[in-house]
């Protein structure tokens, strides 16, 4: 038979669409041709493949060969249709069983002896084959990374000589076991016992982890921001299954690897010199910016207002929608971007504005001005901001150890678990409609609401995120109804709404 269907998967953003690679053999001047959308590093593919196939003992047709990439409209990149095209041509010149690539699906980069290098992408590759009930054979050092789905059935495969004894059926290759969770190590998170002092904005951050509210401190420079925003992962509840996958899946398309660890949290800080694309994703070539590598974990933006103002405001949508639509005159690219967001920041350039320990010597429109580099709209999204006092020298040579992030993180879990159980999502997610429903407040404590908006000036949006802030800290004292303490607690989390 001349001809003969290799299925394989693309990579367009966090998706792996489907790819029939069809191989056919004529008479006429020997050659190969590719086309389907194919850009440069797949048309290279052909001299790869050549060479594969000589070096691994194997006949290359002396006959003109066209390789079809389908679907046509679909753009293709880089080597991953190496072995696909490969395992085409020795299909269709018969030195393969072609009913032996029926129920698979390949990627892999051939190198010129044979071998099989990894490529991207190989996670999402995985989950859209086992959801076809198909297996998917990959080099070997894409193993582990697409055995994760517990669905997907794994052939790694290290030379072509190899796989193609194992489509032969003369030496099979044993398909990888679905790593358990009980083998991962535990995450080593920094731990919140470190903190001296600071009681307030310990517990913004447990209130922050508990409803996955967005997150500002700001005060003088050593009061401890940065060590505080880079504890908050360890108080977090652990990835579940499917946020682990869609977060593998981000750092599979960027790396071919998973973040630190499996099931961990992942915690980005982008330097302030960050561009708007560096942030949330682009290119000629549309990759992930650092809001989608935060994806369900944690974005930490210090000195905030040191990023370009517009830098700055392209975070405003992604804040919403939990993603981030790259369009692009060809094609768009969706990814997710469901992170928490924890900024740190001095009050002033000088840094010691309201400090009462240096004196400050920034006028009055240097401080206006430096913090005019946040925009309303901006600040309105950040549910909690709280100003961080300097540690006293009594705090700080206190050898007694503060509370510890487990213990932390175990209120922490329950408190999520009441939300999720009540709403099927964290308190922080909950839409406008979705806050009135589930914040209900008594008459006398919608009148305090309505003094409140009024003697401060909040916005609508501040009012829903005050409501939610109130719900997180009623689900923390284990509590059913919003009373007027929470309401109260809530407001002195707003800083910047009451003119600190």
């Amino acid at each position: 038979m001349s001809l003969a269907i290799v299925y394989s998967r693309a990579k367009l953003g966090v998706e792996a669409p489907l790819v029939t690679v069809e191989t056919h053999l004529s008479n006429g001047l020997p050659g190969l041709s590719i086309v389907g959308l194919a850009e440069t590093a797949v048309k290279e593919s052909k001299d790869r493949v050549r060479s594969a196939i000589l070096n691994s003992h194997f006949e290359f047709p002396a006959r003109r060969i066209t390789i079809n990439l389908a679907p046509a409209d679909l753009p293709k990149e880089g080597g991953r249709f190496d072995l696909p095209i490969a395992l085409g041509i020795l299909a269709a010149s018969g030195q393969i069983p072609p009913e032996s690539l029926n129920n698979c699906e390949f990627i892999g980069e051939l190198a010129l002896t044979g071998e099989l290098r990894p490529v991207l992408g190989a996670l999402p590759a995985a989950m859209q084959a086992s959801k076809q009930q198909r297996q998917l054979i990959v080099p070997c050092d894409n193993g582990d990374e697409a055995s994760r789905p517990s669905a997907a059935e794994i052939i790694p495969a290290k030379h072509l000589l190899q796989l193609c004894a194992h489509l032969h059926g003369r030496e099979k290759i044993p398909p990888l076991e679905h790593q358990n969770d009980e083998q991962l190590l535990p995450p080593d998170y920094p731990d919140l016992s470190d903190v001296k002092g600071q009681p307030q904005a310990r517990r913004a951050l447990e209130i922050a982890a508990c409803g996955l509210h967005n997150l500002l401190f700001f005060g003088p420079p050593g009061s401890g921001k940065t060590m505080l925003a880079s504890r908050l992962p360890g108080i977090l509840p652990a990835l579940t299954e499917s946020e682990a996958l869609e977060v593998g899946t981000i750092y599979s398309i960027v790396n071919g690897d998973q973040h630190q660890q499996w099931y961990q949290r992942p915690f980005r800080s982008p330097h302030h010199s960050a561009s708007g694309v560096a942030l949330v994703g682009g290119g000629s070539n549309p990759r992930p910016g650092e809001i989608s590598l935060a994806h369900h974990g944690v974005l930490f933006l210090d000195e905030l207002p040191e990023y370009q103002r517009s830098v700055l405001e392209v975070l405003r949508e992604p804040l919403e929608s939990g993603g981030i639509m790259i369009s692009r005159a060809s094609r768009q690219v969706f990814y997710p971007a469901r992170f928490q967001l924890i900024a740190a920041m001095n009050p002033c350039p000088c840094g010691y504005f309201g400090s009462g320990q240096r004196q400050c010597y920034c006028s009055v429109e240097q401080v206006r001005r430096y913090r005019h580099k946040l925009s309303g709209p901006l600040l309105d999204r950040i549910d909690i901001q709280l100003p961080v006092k300097a540690i006293k020298p009594q705090q700080l040579t206190n050898r007694l150890p503060g509370e510890g992030s487990e213990s932390i993180r175990q209120r922490v879990i329950a408190a999520r678990a009441i939300a999720v159980a009540r709403q099927k999502k964290a308190n922080g997610l909950l839409s406008s409609r979705e806050t009135e429903a589930y914040c209900p407040l008594s008459r006398a404590d919608l009148q305090f609401m309505e003094e409140a908006m009024e003697r401060l000036q909040l916005s609508a949006r501040a009012y829903h995120r005050l409501l939610k802030i109130a719900r997180s800290i009623a689900d923390l004292a284990g509590l059913q109804d919003i009373n007027r303490q929470h309401l109260s607690e809530a407001l002195t989390l707003r800083a910047f709404d009451r003119g600190q």
